[in-house]
């Protein structure tokens, strides 16, 4: 890899680190946030949930343009409106401006995240696409436990607000060093009709996503109050579980990339969704293990994030000419699908009890497996 390569490389995992952060921030400071605007937690939890509508809302819509008219426009765009929207959220008068900020921030990732996806996809080698998209997806991913941990801890010191002020400050540095990275990228012009004649078949290719993102949210998001129901874990205790979690996610998609690239992303995708499901299997029989559930965390995360980081790359191999689009549809059906896991999730735990939503979840895993192998048949037809 040459030095431009490395540097866009980096340039790309710092921006997604950053939103990765402003993501998973959010929920630990929720009760601080409630305290200072006198509303109660469900009440203040609107504010994820307006950030991921509007996500999966614009982000299609911004994929498209940036197909048309480049992308790294978007991505510096994206990030001053970034900016803008933290600010708001430190110093919001009111609760109401508080949720537009968080509409705000919702439409300025949508203009970063999967474009910087697409970007990549654009100016990777082709025999190294796989492990190019792996190391900005870490990103984000390490966001999951380092940024959200340093960000909290940063409450502990100078309050909430102080969090959202410096990713303020550092998504104005980034907007102005990723103007520079990407100003010469050349633009990738894509015909609305040729778009039109494939919209079908994108929604199904992203449908996989979404079937993933239900096998893995429908537990994950209810994670810290299953291991304290079936494990009686402490707040040390989950913390450490998320982190393990968190490190495995990030050396997943790692992984994937290189497998990715040697054994092509149709056959690793495929197989890490099959492992899924097995993994997800297993960790119903051992989920009142007690420590061992630390290393089931760390294998569910492992092989749950390399089949997505694959899955990205084998949209990116497939929709050569769409990649702005199908990258934002993508991420849309990730949050769709986040959004349905946590109601199955809830559904579940409501009528069931927490030990059976791991058999949910691979239930969830295989339903994907199959959309997946589908897909790979039409592709091979046409």
């Amino acid at each position: 890899m040459d030095l431009q390569g490395r540097v866009r490389l980096t340039v790309g995992w710092l921006t997604l680190f950053l939103i990765g952060t402003d993501l998973f921030v959010v929920s630990p400071l929720l009760p601080f946030i409630s305290e200072a605007y006198h509303v109660n937690s469900a009440t203040t939890g609107w504010m994820v949930t307006v950030f991921a509508v509007t996500y999966a809302l614009v982000a299609p819509f911004i994929g498209w343009l940036s197909d048309k008219n480049g992308r790294g426009i978007f991505i510096t765009f994206g990030l001053l409106l970034f900016s803008f929207s933290n600010i708001l959220t430190a110093f919001s008068p009111s609760f109401t401006w508080l949720i537009i900020s968080r509409i705000l921030a919702g439409v300025s990732v949508a203009a970063i995240t999967p474009v910087i996806y697409a970007i990549i996809g654009d100016i990777a080698p082709t025999n190294r696409r796989g492990t190019w998209l792996s190391i900005v997806v870490s990103g984000h991913l390490t966001a999951l436990w380092a940024g959200a941990s340093v960000g909290t801890l940063l409450e502990q010191f100078l309050g909430w607000r102080s969090v959202f002020v410096v990713m303020a400050i550092l998504g104005t540095i980034l907007a102005v060093v990723n103007f520079k990275t990407w100003k010469y990228v050349p633009k990738r012009v894509t015909s609305s009709n040729r778009l039109k004649g494939k919209l079908v078949r994108i929604l199904g290719s992203v449908s996989v996503t979404t079937v993933w993102a239900i096998s893995m949210y429908a537990l994950y998001v209810y994670l810290g109050a299953a291991l304290y129901s079936e494990n009686r874990f402490s707040s040390l205790e989950n913390a450490l579980a998320v982190t393990f979690y968190g490190i495995g996610a990030v050396f997943g998609s790692l992984l994937s990339g290189r497998f990715t690239d040697r054994f092509g992303a149709r056959k690793i995708s495929n197989s890490m969704l099959m492992i899924l499901s097995l993994i997800f299997f297993c960790l119903g029989i051992f989920f009142s293990s007690g420590d061992w559930i630390y290393f089931f965390l760390f294998i569910w995360a492992l092989v749950g994030y390399a089949g997505f980081t694959s899955y990205q790359a084998r949209l990116a191999d497939e929709y050569p000419k769409e990649r702005g689009v199908v990258m934002a549809w993508n991420n849309t059906a990730l949050y769709i699908g986040i959004t349905i896991g946590s109601i199955i999730g809830g559904y579940v735990i409501y009528n069931w009890g927490y030990p059976f939503l791991p058999y949910v979840c691979s239930i969830a895993a295989i339903i994907s497996y199959v959309l997946s192998t589908q897909k790979v048949k039409e592709t091979k037809n046409k």
